[in-house]
């Protein structure tokens, strides 16, 4: 399937809106000096508690802090916002612009490991409602539905020094808390731009993601001069060993692109 000039104008058109909005996501998060501006959790008796550096944790504090922003993008460019049913459910967002095009956005985050590349991301099954493209199942719209899928994601610092998780501050100590993360980056990326050719990790059934800063930002990924058409043929029919075996192959037909190219006669 080609994709059309129309709908590739339309995700260069939502994209452009949603990087135009980005540049405000910093001051949601950091302070002046790039610091998390969360601190702990806080009880009724005033009590702070530090915050684990663990990324599902800081993963999903990002996402309440993010949202009323991606709100306040979705008022200010027309578009009907909806949130994912369940926590399983992929996208994070979707957007419907006045004309009933639907765009995916998945909230995604992850820590550099040094100055030039970060711990990885997952980008959404390959199996389930990626190959059954009309499935409803653990997706908000059909995946067939969607104009595109986007990546919003925030790279971060892990902070420098120990952070005491025993220990519990008061009110008045709130400048004195270590912030766990800082140094934030935003980027928005199609998907697809950003995908490697293989599993983000083990046997898991997610796409996995390219870990160089700046393959990430600028959408560098081993697809993003393929296109879209090929991510989604590699990846509809992509096995594991486990799938392979289990409809008795001895081999899955391709690990790779350099294998799914020659399986396909693709010079």
């Amino acid at each position: 399937m080609v994709i059309s000039k129309e709908k590739l104008e339309l995700k260069e058109k939502f994209k452009k809106e949603l990087l135009i909005h980005v540049d405000l996501f910093n001051t949601a998060i950091s302070t002046n000096s790039g610091d998390w501006v969360v601190k702990g959790f806080i009880d009724i008796a005033k009590n702070i508690y530090t915050i684990s550096v663990d990324t599902k944790v800081v993963s999903k504090i990002m996402e309440l802090l993010l949202f009323p922003k991606i709100c306040h993008f979705a008022q200010e460019y027309g578009y009907k916002m909806f949130l994912c049913k369940e926590q399983n459910f992929y996208p994070d967002v979707s957007f419907i612009d006045a004309d009933n095009n639907i765009y995916a956005v998945d909230l995604k985050s992850t820590y550099r490991k040094n100055e030039k590349e970060v711990n990885g991301m997952t980008l959404g099954a390959f199996t389930g409602y990626f190959r059954d493209r009309k499935s409803t199942k653990n997706i908000s719209y059909a995946y067939e539905k969607y104009t595109g899928h986007f990546v919003l994601g925030v790279i971060y610092s892990r902070t420098d020094g120990d952070v005491d998780e025993k220990k519990v501050y008061q009110l008045s100590d709130l400048q004195n808390i270590t912030s766990v993360i800082c140094d934030f980056k935003f980027f928005v990326q199609e998907k697809y731009r950003i995908a490697l050719d293989r599993p983000g990790s083990g046997n898991t059934k997610n796409i996995g993601s390219v870990i160089k800063i700046d393959d990430l930002v600028k959408g560098q990924g081993p697809f993003a001069n393929l296109g879209e058409d090929m991510f989604d043929d590699y990846w509809m029919y992509y096995l594991t060993k486990d799938m392979a075996k289990s409809i008795d192959l001895k081999n899955a037909p391709y690990k790779n692109l350099k294998e799914y190219k020659e399986y396909k006669g693709i010079k």
